[in-house]
């Protein structure tokens, strides 16, 4: 259930002061996070720069509107398919040779920095995405009970409304993914403790 009230503004404001690719970087600095957002990358086939976003939200007491975010998954899911994960598969294919050619190990930090540098723009188009809602549509929404467990908030937002594309599968398999979650949202949460 969502507030019936209009938006926090301090909440927005607290968005607005911190923009997401330097929340995500802060982030993704944190104990055990790189490695978290590889494994619902790798496993659960997520979208690391989604994931990251929510976190943004989240940490700004918002949560974004299932049917908005749907489609702009959608959207960021073409972006990933033709550019990043691309790169992604020549930095990985350069490897072994990059080991044994300094040419070739240039190239592939140079495919590294351009696949970074996808990713940066999907977070932009991320956050471009809140501040670009028209009139008729709300995109975010207040965060209906910041007391709700973070991880399970996460698991609902990443695997609500995925479609069938993505392997989270149902509940069951999807509480898996809760340790995962809950080391991403630690630094979120601070009544929260590791497991």
């Amino acid at each position: 259930m969502r507030d019936s009230i209009t938006l926090d503004s301090t909440r927005l404001q607290r968005l607005q002061q911190t923009p997401l690719c330097d929340f995500a970087l802060a982030l993704y600095a944190e104990p055990g996070v790189e490695a978290a957002c590889l494994t619902l990358q790798e496993k659960a086939g997520l979208d690391v720069c989604e994931v990251l976003f929510h976190c943004w939200l989240y940490s700004c007491g918002l949560e974004a509107m299932p049917k908005a975010v749907a489609r702009q998954r959608e959207q960021r899911r073409l972006w990933q398919c033709h550019v990043t994960e691309i790169l992604r598969g020549l930095r990985r294919d350069l490897k072994a040779s990059a080991a044994e050619s300094e040419s070739i190990a240039a190239l592939r930090d140079t495919i590294k920095r351009a696949e970074l540098m996808a990713e940066r723009e999907n977070l932009q188009r991320w956050q471009a995405w809140v501040w670009e809602a028209s009139g008729e549509e709300q995109r975010v929404a207040n965060v209906a009970e910041m007391s709700l467990d973070a991880a399970k908030w996460l698991r609902n937002q990443l695997f609500s409304t995925q479609n069938d594309q993505c392997s989270g599968g149902g509940l069951e398999e999807q509480n898996i993914w809760l340790p995962t979650l809950q080391t991403l949202t630690c630094p979120l949460d601070p009544h929260q403790v590791p497991r």
